[in-house]
């Protein structure tokens, strides 16, 4: 096999288009490291294991659906514990930091760490970083014992608290190699990989021997490459109450509308799943998917002939859908947060007053309208049950990671298996619904919805070409997964 490789990306290409898409490890640029026996081989929990280990040359496969003459394909590294392991348990300083909007999982992930490094390393030195990347060089900082973090997977939100930005890599890693930190656990999406992934590298100009891991966290799931991202089974199970709630509401009255505002800045995953879990959803808009509101075949049209038809009607919309329309009705200025993420006109408003207006206008059809938004309900409440799972597998693998050498890499499930995955494919684009793809046609046969597409827009799709039975770019949120 031949290995090529920079701070950035290690490919190892082998036989049958195998390539390995590898993460970086400490001793790609420390000599003369120390390894240790894996203490799993004397822990009791492990003892009924009949393979403790995964093997060295293990690598989970990106692409599972392929032909009978396709090449093997990309790879990446399969996560677990390995026999030996870089770091003394004695000497282990690890930190952990939480940065961005809530998100139900963030106290699991926090407390698994934590108990996961304890028991399964005998590591009894972890410090929060209180209030996101600032924290770090504010000195805020929160000791986390077993005992600490017991019972905070009941509860939502962060007990280390978190912010948006405050990203200064030089007073970062500073405070890193001040406090002996060898271990970093940082939890956000995809702004803040990109920051963990700054630190990486700074880290490793600097020479440190400190393992950078990232948990990726988005409430949207629109992180690519992983299956699926912690909070979004709970924010799906958690919609369908507000989407129950609009239709109790607007079938109890005559030409009654229930609107809900459902997570989803730049991905409709959560609007579409809610939907296709409730079935009580007339319509669902997401921002992969255009719409216009007049004219032959738009919404105000559909909606009129669905009061007609059942007396009442559910719309479900995300957060960032039909942005579009809100810039040319209300002349906005492009803004950002301190993520740099760009602050959106708040589209439930919006159409709901647009479809007030327009059945106002008419004459012809009074409405009744109900506005539901569970937007921060959703975000602050715990993880149901399968998040709780999933967290602790995420939090156990990142562990394992760290304490084998790894570093510069995400730790998510492809495929259903964990993997560590490198920075640069988390960062390089978001994870988006496929609107050409099968699940959203399960969606539009689900609502009866029209597909709000212009017939230019159709033909385009059309003329794109798939060859039978390819994985679609989109299609990393798979049915079985959810």
């Amino acid at each position: 096999m031949g290995v090529s490789g920079d701070a950035k990306m290690k490919i190892d290409k082998g036989d049958s288009g195998y390539v390995l898409e590898d993460v970086p490890h400490l001793s790609d640029y420390l000599s003369d490291l120390t390894t240790y026996p894996n203490p799993l081989q004397i822990n009791p929990a492990y003892s009924v294991v009949r393979q403790y280990f995964v093997n060295e040359g293990d690598t989970v496969t990106q692409k599972i659906v392929v032909h009978k003459d396709s090449p093997r394909g990309a790879h990446l590294r399969r996560a677990g514990p390995r026999q030996k392991v870089y770091f003394d348990s004695d000497e282990v300083h690890a930190c952990i930091v939480t940065c961005g909007g809530l998100c139900p999982g963030l106290n699991t992930v926090i407390r698994e760490i934590v108990c996961g490094l304890y028991h399964m390393y005998g590591v009894n030195k972890v410090l929060g970083i209180d209030g996101g990347y600032s924290g770090f060089y504010s000195r805020n900082t929160v000791d986390l014992t077993p005992r600490v973090v017991n019972d905070i997977h009941k509860r939502g939100g962060t007990i280390i608290g978190t912010s948006r930005g405050g990203h200064d890599t030089s007073k970062i890693v500073d405070s890193i190699h001040d406090r002996g930190i060898n271990q970093v656990y940082i939890i956000g999406g995809d702004g803040t990989q990109k920051g963990a992934s700054v630190i990486y590298e700074e880290v490793r100009r600097r020479g440190l021997k400190a393992s950078v891991i990232g948990i990726p966290k988005t409430i949207d799931n629109d992180i690519p490459v992983i299956d699926r991202s912690f909070g979004f089974d709970t924010a799906v199970e958690e919609a369908q109450r507000a989407i129950n709630a609009a239709h109790v509401e607007a079938e109890s009255i005559e030409n009654g509308i229930g609107v809900v505002k459902l997570m989803g800045r730049y991905s409709g995953f959560i609007a579409m799943y809610a939907t296709l879990a409730s079935r009580d959803v007339d319509c669902c808009l997401i921002p992969e998917s255009p719409f216009y509101l007049e004219g032959r075949g738009g919404l105000f049209e559909y909606i009129e002939k669905r009061l007609k038809e059942n007396g009442h009607m559910v719309i479900v919309i995300a957060e960032g859908a039909g942005q579009d329309l809100l810039s040319e009705s209300l002349q906005s200025v492009n803004q950002q947060d301190a993520s740099g993420n760009k602050l959106l006109n708040d589209v439930g408003l919006w159409i709901c007053q647009r479809i007030k207006d327009h059945f106002g206008r008419q004459h012809k059809m009074s409405i009744n309208l109900k506005y539901i938004d569970p937007t921060y309900m959703i975000r602050a409440i715990p993880s149901n049950a399968a998040d709780n799972v999933y967290c602790t597998l995420l939090a156990q693998s990142a562990v394992h990671g760290a304490m084998a050498g790894f570093t510069g890499f995400v730790v998510g499930p492809v495929n259903g298996r964990h993997s560590y995955i490198p920075f640069n494919h988390i960062t390089e684009k978001q994870n988006n619904v496929v609107i050409t793809d099968r699940m959203w046609a399960r969606l539009l046969s689900s609502t009866n919805q029209p597909s709000f597409m212009n017939p230019k827009d159709v033909s385009e799709v059309q003329k794109e070409e798939q060859p039978p039975t390819q994985l679609l770019e989109g299609e990393n949120c798979k049915d079985s997964s959810f």
